[in-house]
Formats: C-alpha cells, structure tokens, sequence
C-alpha cells in the first residue's frame, strides 16, 4: 500500500462480538471506516467526502478472529484515486498483550455521487481540491 493512510486503534468491545466473544463480521467495516475517518481527516475532507462518497464494492477475507478485550488497530489506505472512484485496501491487525496476528484484510471502492444517492445517479469526477489535498496527505504534508 502506498497512497495516503488512516490508522484507528481500538479494543473489541462486546457490542463488537456475537455471543462467543468473536467478533461479528460487520465489525471489520467498522474499523475500516472509521481508519478512512482519519485518513480524511488528515486530508482536511472528513465533512465533505462521507456524504457524496458511497461504497460500491467491499471484499474482505477473514483470516483469524478477534475476541473481547482484544487491542485492534486498523489501517486503511487509498491504493488508487481514479477520476470518478477510489480504492481503499485496510487491514486489520488483533493482539492481546503478548502476540499479535492480521485478522481480517480486503478491499473496497467507492464513488463520487454528489447528486445523492438516487437510483440511476452517475459517479462524476473527484474535484481537483480535494485531490490535492489527498495527494498532499499522502506526501506527508499537511493539506490546505
């Protein structure tokens, strides 16, 4: 992954786990998400991109669970900013204390919809600002 990266820190909450204690599937977006929270944050976009940016694909491959109380750190990762789309990779990493191991890890895009949400709307392309400052995040400097 080499775009810019979001990165959120956690503990699995119960809410998070079914009733085993294993965190329920839906979690992993949760994480995703609120690392790409970040990422947009640093990026000077969180209150402009969320409302017009849905997601149109999401895959995710499940390797190892995660339990409650477990430490979570989820990073996220722009990996393609196309004209009208962008591609996130995440990752999902679990520990308790003593090891830690990658628990879930995938892909998802989403699309520029400032028109709303509407049956037959068209993605249009990303304003130049805001590539800018995704860019300039990515380069690690501060966006403007």
């Amino acid at each position: 992954m080499s775009g810019p990266s979001g990165v959120h820190r956690g503990t699995v909450a119960w809410i998070d786990t079914d009733a085993a204690g294993i965190y329920h599937h839906t979690t992993v977006a949760r994480y995703a998400e609120a690392a790409e929270a970040q990422l947009m944050e640093s990026a000077g976009l969180r209150e402009v991109y969320f409302p017009v940016a849905p997601r149109v694909r999401y895959e995710v491959d499940y390797r190892a669970p995660l339990r409650f109380g477990d430490d979570v750190t989820a990073t996220v990762t722009l990996a393609r900013l196309g004209t009208s789309s962008m591609t996130f990779e995440f990752e999902v990493v679990g520990g308790d204390g003593t090891t830690s191991w990658t628990a879930a890890s995938g892909r998802y895009v989403t699309v520029h919809l400032p028109g709303g949400h509407v049956d037959g709307a068209a993605a249009v392309p990303w304003p130049e600002e805001w590539r800018a400052a995704l860019e300039s995040s990515a380069a690690g400097r501060p966006a403007q």
